[in-house]
């Protein structure tokens, strides 16, 4: 027990009721060099010119591609305080930005926020608010209000509007400025007001005072922390554009300390007094009783210190407030059952929450429980499933994710399941999407994570569709990480995966790869466009049983279309059709060395490049391969006891 680290915490709140914060004032007519040292420049070649700030480099001979940057005011500002009153705001500025190449880009924004720096890989359609990392996190701690020229997404509007970013820049809300005859880019400038009155932000453009461009209801303190600085950011891309700030007031309310804060202060110092007389009282109670904990939980000692000393671990819940979201896990609130727990359907707040129960009897589970938490908890992308919180508490573990309405593929994807479960036939455009949507969540744990990621369990019954039956990856419980460039694999004593969906190396080494993830998603491919359940689940598979043998065969006689699944009635683009059937033949390839990339696999997909030459006749399965498809092979641990396999049920 490190008692020197537990006080300290109880008696911080008594040096901040302390504290006295005032009111942040400040008024820029114009900017000189001499107002530099009021403020935080945090880009290379961003600076005071021309009686403006240039967040981004201006033209005067310094590259303007590519780059980001921030400007802030060198103090802080106190947002909100303990007691739950916010503070209020009125900042006025004068934008004038300017495109250098026809179309601009990106964009200017005007940001609160935790962090001064600009954060890595923040270029481009980011805008200096956050980088893929960051995008969606509550770690971003930002909010932001974007003046967008350029549509680098999908969802933009346009090239010329504004959006409201919360730790985000996939805009919360945005509005054209095209009907206002107001042109961001066109190197004018351009008068905001930003309003915050503690409960609603409004923002006026332009001249008009009256009717906001947008006024939206806020608690700034649910996604900022009670200290913020204010400034802007921008960015540039191959597209580039002067992104300058003219001028600059800015004028918030002071947050005045409670007149009891002596009460509280005397509360605190009793809190600490309790404290010490509880850990007396537990130290005895302990060294009384011995060690006495439940041996599955020795298994185990470090769970809660391992989640809660990563820096991006999710939320954690009390077991009450899950139980009381899930009716006390009422049976008519299950969503279903895999191999490590059941996944209820819950309400936290007024949000709609899955939560995944771990089975107390499987320690198996308890390891995915950690596996999903610490994995998981450092990814955001569009196509994964999102953790929102953990537990471990009472001998439960418990993980809750974001809730997505439509359930699992493989429930639309399969004609022969049990009567009564069958859900309406997909069509193929929405197929093509869904496999678009699993090959973009997998190449980003693949290639764009800080660790790669091996989900090890890639199949129908993982891939969740929300809403729109847009595809997120999930159910992280066999995902491992390994450092790029210094480990190729992960090897376990433990066959970790499920029937069907293992590529051949796998089972006879024991090892996750890449290439390993890459044969599951080339049967998901399969199983997708076929509506068929992959097969290999026992020792005897042909090819009529087995997905990727009999699709092979099909390849062989030239009759591969006839795999489809009859449900489409052909109501699909027979090139389309032939080229996703190849690509998943070619994902399935025996050899792992002649299976594509996952960069590839997208680039087939988009139609940037034509599917992979995949043989006529499908290749023996030969180990090792030739040349070697791993390195350090005298390292690895082949062979061991073999773990129970994965259900194909969904989870």
């Amino acid at each position: 027990m490190r008692f020197p680290l537990v006080v300290p915490s109880v008696i911080l709140p008594v040096l901040w009721a302390l504290a006295l914060v005032q009111s942040l004032d400040f008024q820029f007519p114009n900017f000189t060099d001499s107002d530099i040292n009021q403020l935080i420049i945090r880009a290379p070649n961003s600076r005071i010119a021309y009686d403006a700030i240039q967040v981004t480099p201006d033209s005067n001979g310094a590259p303007m591609d590519n780059k980001a940057g921030r400007v802030l005011y060198k103090w802080p500002f106190r947002l909100w305080s303990n007691g739950g009153k916010n503070a209020s705001f009125n900042t006025t500025f004068v934008l004038n930005i300017k495109s250098q190449t026809d179309p601009g880009g990106e964009g200017l924004a005007f940001i609160l926020t935790e962090d001064t720096d600009v954060p890595d890989g923040s270029e481009g359609q980011w805008i200096g608010i956050v980088n893929p990392t960051l995008n969606g996190s509550i770690e971003a701690r930002t909010v932001a209000v974007e003046f967008d020229t350029r549509k680098s997404f999908p969802d933009d509007l346009d090239d010329n509007h504004i959006g409201l970013d919360v730790n985000s820049v996939y805009s919360r809300r945005s509005v054209s400025l095209n009907g206002r005859g107001i042109y961001l880019s066109k190197g004018e400038d351009v008068r905001v007001d930003v309003r915050y009155d503690g409960k609603n932000l409004t923002v006026f453009v332009g001249e008009d005072k009256k009717n906001p461009v947008i006024s939206e209801h806020l608690n700034l303190s649910d996604y900022l922390p009670e200290n913020v600085y204010v400034g802007f950011s921008g960015s540039t891309s191959d597209k580039t554009q002067l992104n300058c700030v003219r001028s600059w007031q800015f004028s918030g309310s002071e947050i005045k300390d409670s007149k009891l804060r002596w009460v509280w202060i005397l509360v605190a110092v009793g809190s600490v007094l309790i404290l010490l007389i509880s850990i007396g009282i537990a130290l005895f109670l302990y060294r009384k009783r011995g060690c006495q904990v439940d041996r599955l939980e020795d298994a185990y000692p470090n769970i809660d210190e391992a989640i809660l000393g990563s820096s991006t671990a999710p939320r954690k819940y009390k077991f009450k407030e899950l139980s009381k979201a899930t009716g006390n896990f009422n049976p008519k609130n299950k969503l279903g059952k895999g191999g490590f727990g059941t996944v209820y359907k819950g309400i936290l707040g007024n949000k709609e929450v899955a939560v995944k129960r771990v089975s107390k009897k499987s320690t198996q589970g308890k390891q995915e429980f950690m596996a999903e938490v610490t994995t998981i908890g450092n990814l955001h992308h569009r196509n994964l499933v999102k953790l929102i919180g953990w537990c471990h508490e009472r001998r439960e573990y418990l993980l809750v994710y974001e809730y997505l309405p439509n359930g699992s593929l493989d429930k639309y994807v399969f004609c022969d399941e049990k009567p009564g479960t069958q859900e309406a036939t997909l069509s193929w455009e929405k197929r093509l999407s869904v496999i678009s949507g699993a090959a973009q969540a997998l190449d980003y744990l693949h290639n764009g994570c800080m660790k790669r990621v091996l989900h090890r369990d890639i199949k129908a019954s993982n891939i969740m569709l929300d809403l729109d039956f847009n595809a997120k990856l999930g159910d992280f419980g066999l995902a491992r990480t390994i450092i790029r460039n210094e480990q190729t694999h992960h090897t376990t004593k433990e066959l970790a995966g499920t029937p069907g969906y293992m590529a051949p190396e796998s089972i006879l080494t024991g090892r996750a790869t890449t290439e390993t993830d890459v044969y599951a998603f080339g049967v998901l491919v399969l199983e997708v466009a076929c509506g068929r359940k992959p097969g290999g689940q026992t020792e005897r598979d042909d090819y009529i049983s087995n997905i990727v043998h009999g699709l092979w065969e099909l390849y062989r006689r030239g009759t591969i279309l006839e795999g489809a699944d009859p449900r489409l009635d052909g109501i699909f683009k027979n090139e389309e059709m032939e080229c996703v059937l190849i690509l998943g033949l070619a994902c399935c390839h025996p050899n792992p060395n002649d299976r594509p990339s996952m960069k590839t696999v997208l680039q087939v997909l988009t139609g940037e490049a034509p599917p992979p030459d995949v043989p006529a006749e499908r290749p023996v399965f030969m180990w090792p391969p030739k040349p070697p498809s791993f390195k350090e092979w005298g390292n690895s641990i082949i062979g061991g006891e073999l773990s129970p396999f994965s259900e194909i049920s969904g989870r």
